[in-house]
């Protein structure tokens, strides 16, 4: 019979590309998409991270059994069935009525969001790796199918560099869903053409020539259970650490796409290096490499991210990042079964990425009180490498075994001590401390204050005595933006004011009988904290109300509140949520002042130079604008940043503001929409 013909490499080359070109597109795209739904906070990635890994394994798991169960047309022809119903599903766009309303649990209601929006073509998209692979090792036996999975991983990492340097600055959101939409329907057309070209060779194969070929290979054993597991902890590892590494520093710097980006592209780098590159990766030099990552990635915590040059900073923390990736990867890839086994490997490389997003993004913030995940993962790399290395597989003498057994026993104790004295050091002085979806909270008291950290940024500080404790101190003494507005406003007599962002509360010292406050809070545990740990809420003779809730969403629904003043201060640290700097948040704001009412934003951020994105609302808007910095005191007074915008220019002609300037924007500088921002814009070259 006539040999069938071979389908071209090109094509499943640039199936499994594109697939994962887009598999990885969409993660950033949606995670900024839903960003500005829940505060802007940090662990939204996390959360996306967690439903990502998780569709990623069901793909692999159906992947795994449709290679097993089902004949070449069954699979052909239930594949096509879930390419085109993924049809349905586009263009993707998370829906409207989904938005949280204030009390639910962030963590499944991300989950759920992103399942019925993205969930069946994430899976379907993650199936195609593997399933491709398979498919391919079948037909083409002369060819190794591992070199498709760097290419895949080539993909996916191109597409996650793509996004924060080239599309989150040149197309709004609308735009990128649409094309990622286009894109999708032209990898349907591929995968249905590789679908039918696999069922037509699994047709034109004969039995008798198959049965030859069966008898003339042995199959290769099954991987033992011990080397699966040593395959899910190595891939356990890295993610645990990436997302753990992701968290930290989008907590201290910005929850933006190129925080998120950089250190899974790192993640898929190193993928791509062991699996295509093996020679690159050589015990002798990546293992001491290993250890000092682990060394460094155990001291950085104790740095204090804001001090440091962000390329500095950032740089030596992903770097340290990758010395981890390389060495659990280039194990697993040095371990890789034989072709046959490989929808199994693939699988146990699943499981172990969910196992270690599940671990930091449900585990962690639910049962830890701190954050003890980025220890636990130093720990485990440490402990799981020296597993996988004196295993059977590398072939060492009795005497080599002994010595890296010693060796990497002492290092994974040394880890241990560092871990728990950086986190008893941490503890000193703290006198409560909690933790949720949306990070850490600390108190510590010292001789004459009480302080609130939230992860390692100050959020918050009062004197402790009676006579100092009603004093407004950080970034809201009376010198700052916000302390001159409002006491300049206050001479109008009683102010309704809202506040955007609760903290400790402080700003309600400035309260006075016949005031109203309305405070906006997403954080349950912020408000736990400033009602029961701190006295700014129960000592002031102000009406207050409190709001759970992101502030903008609840500014949405609400009618107007004729606010005097209302404040701004809604950043984690100098993490910053952008949706609350759009314009169309700011037509939000002045529905809710008064004619005469002022708008008083904190902007004081180590990285980010904000003034800029204020300046184009402000004009949009035809407000005035005016900026104060005040270089803080030794006295709880803080350095800060404060933009005050109002649609009264006179306003500034009161004697305690002329210390205020005005500031412009750089030529060409865009407005930030809901659908359009980028942070490397307003990146300061020198923070």
């Amino acid at each position: 019979m006539k040999k069938h013909e071979q389908t071209p490499i090109l094509a499943y080359a640039i199936t499994i590309f594109l697939s994962a070109f887009l598999l990885f597109q969409v993660q950033p795209m949606m995670g900024k998409m839903i960003l500005p739904w829940f505060g802007g906070a940090a662990s939204v990635w996390t959360a996306c991270m967690l439903f990502f890994q998780s569709l990623l394994l069901l793909g692999y798991l159906y992947t795994h059994w449709v290679m097993r169960l089902l004949s070449p047309s069954r699979q052909s022809f239930l594949h096509i069935a879930l390419l085109l119903l993924c049809l349905l599903f586009l263009p993707i766009s998370p829906s409207e009525a989904l938005k949280p309303q204030g009390s639910e649990d962030p963590t499944w209601l991300i989950l759920y969001l992103l399942g019925v929006t993205i969930g069946l073509p994430y899976m379907v998209l993650s199936t195609t790796g593997p399933l491709v692979q398979a498919w391919f090792a079948k037909e083409r036996s002369d060819v190794v199918p591992y070199r498709l999975f760097a290419l895949s991983n080539l993909g996916s990492m191109l597409a996650l560099l793509a996004y924060p340097l080239v599309i989150e600055s040149a197309l709004p959101t609308r735009m990128q869903s649409w094309m990622w939409s286009a894109f999708f329907v032209v990898f349907v057309l591929c995968c249905v053409y590789l679908s039918r070209r696999s069922l037509a060779l699994a047709s034109a194969e004969t039995a008798p020539s198959g049965a030859s070929q069966d008898s003339a290979e042995l199959p290769e054993a099954a991987p033992r259970l011990v080397q699966q597991l040593i395959w899910v902890a190595l891939a356990a590892c890295p993610s645990m650490l990436m997302v753990a590494d992701t968290s930290f520093m989008t907590e201290n710097i910005a929850p933006i796409p190129l925080m998120w980006v950089m250190p899974l592209a790192l993640y898929l780098l190193s993928f791509i290096i062991c699996f295509e590159m093996p020679f690159l990766y050589k015990r002798l030099i990546w293992l001491p490499l290993f250890v000092l990552s682990l060394a460094l990635l155990a001291y950085l915590p104790n740095l204090r991210m804001g001090e440091w040059p962000v390329a500095f900073s950032v740089g030596l923390n992903l770097l340290s990042f990758f010395g981890v990736c390389m060495v659990c990867h280039g194990e697993l890839a040095g371990q890789k079964p034989n072709p046959r086994h490989l929808t199994g490997y693939y699988l146990m490389l699943s499981v172990g990425g969910f196992l270690g997003g599940f671990f930091v993004g449900v585990i962690a913030p639910y049962f830890f009180n701190s954050n003890y995940e980025y220890s636990v993962g130093l720990v485990l790399s440490a402990v799981v490498v020296l597993a996988a290395l004196l295993g059977p597989a590398l072939g060492m003498t009795p005497n080599w075994r002994t010595s890296v057994g010693v060796l990497g026993g002492a290092m994974s104790m040394a880890l241990v001590w560092a871990s728990v004295s950086y986190h008893q050091a941490k503890s000193e002085g703290v006198t409560w401390k909690a933790r949720n979806f949306y990070g850490s909270l600390k108190m510590y008291e010292y001789g004459g204050y009480r302080r609130m950290l939230h992860g390692q940024i100050i959020h918050g500080q009062q004197y402790v005595s009676d006579d100092l404790r009603r004093r407004p101190t950080t970034y809201f003494t009376p010198a700052s933006g916000v302390g001159l507005a409002m006491l300049a406003k206050g001479e109008t007599g009683p102010l309704r004011v809202g506040v955007l962002g609760l903290g400790v509360g402080t700003l309600v010292a400035y309260g006075r009988a016949g005031d109203v406050y309305r405070l906006y809070e997403i954080d349950p545990l912020v408000i736990e904290l400033a009602q029961e740990k701190f006295t700014y809420l129960s000592d002031t003779p102000a009406n207050l109300e409190i709001v759970l809730g992101d502030g903008r969403l609840q500014l949405e629904r609400e009618p107007s509140q004729q606010f005097d003043v209302l404040v701004m201060d809604a950043f984690s640290g100098d993490s910053v949520p952008v949706h609350l700097l759009t314009l169309e948040a700011f037509q939000i704001y002045f529905k809710h002042l008064k004619p005469d009412g002022v708008l008083a934003m904190n902007v004081t951020n180590a990285f980010l130079d904000l003034v800029p994105v204020l300046k184009r609302a402000a004009e949009h808007h035809g407000k005035h604008m005016r900026l104060l910095e005040h270089p803080g005191d030794q006295d709880l007074a803080f350095a800060s940043r404060w933009v005050v915008i109002t649609d009264r220019k006179d306003f500034f002609d009161h004697a305690s503001l002329q210390a205020m300037r005005e500031v412009g924007a750089p030529e060409g500088f865009a407005a930030w929409r809901d659908d359009y921002s980028s942070l490397l814009a307003v990146l300061k070259k020198k923070p």
